[in-house]
C-alpha cells in the first residue's frame, strides 16, 4: 500500500498576484478613462441643468460621490460596528 502524505495545500498564485499585471490593469483603466473623457468632444449633450454642460462633469460628479460614499461609510461604521465576539 502507498502511504498517503498530507501536505498543507498552498494557495496558487493568480494573475493578480504579480505586480506587473496589477500595473497593466491600472494603466488600462487610465486609458479607458481618458478615452471616455475624449468621447465628450464627439457628441452633443442634452442637459437638463446648466452644470451638466461642463466638460468632464459626470466624471467629476462620480468621483465626488464616490468619496462622499466612503466618508459616509466611515461615519456609519461608528454606530454599526459590533464587537468581534458579538454573535458568539
Amino acid at each position: 500500500m502507498k502511504e498517503s502524505t498530507t501536505k498543507a495545500s498552498k494557495p496558487e498564485n493568480t494573475w493578480f498576484d504579480k505586480p506587473a499585471n496589477v500595473k497593466k490593469i491600472i494603466v488600462a483603466l487610465f486609458i479607458v478613462c481618458a478615452m471616455l473623457m475624449a468621447a465628450e468632444f464627439f457628441y452633443h449633450k442634452h442637459a437638463y441643468f446648466a452644470a451638466e454642460e461642463f466638460f468632464g462633469f459626470y466624471a467629476l460628479y462620480g468621483f465626488i460621490m464616490c468619496v462622499l460614499l466612503v466618508l459616509a461609510a466611515k461615519v456609519m461604521r461608528v454606530f454599526l460596528m459590533r464587537d468581534e465576539d458579538y454573535y458568539d
